[in-house]
């Protein structure tokens, strides 16, 4: 037998934001080809869930103006390498 509470607060299962304020990022590739330029963004503010997708907002230096983007358009700018510790704390190996 199933039974329900009472005062049982409404279950929200909402994303979690995957970056941190002060993060660099850049925005993924939407063709599957390397951008020309990769240009970095700096992570402002987390802002709340849209279709599933935690939002952030952007900026870049060589703009004056920030953005407004969900998760799911955004990659770490440095991937750290878990294989190989020496690798990611040395670029020259």
């Amino acid at each position: 037998m199933i039974r329900f509470q009472q005062n049982a607060r409404p279950r929200t299962d909402t994303p979690a934001h995957q970056f941190a304020i002060g993060q660099t990022v850049r925005m993924k590739s939407r063709t599957g080809l390397v951008q020309k330029t990769a240009e970095l963004f700096l992570i402002k503010s987390r802002l709340p869930v849209k279709d599933g997708s935690p939002q952030y907002r952007i900026r870049s230096e060589q703009e004056t103006y920030e953005r407004v983007t969900t998760e799911d358009n955004l990659e770490p700018a440095d991937p750290v390498v878990a294989d190989n510790p020496v690798a990611a704390s040395n670029p020259l190996v």
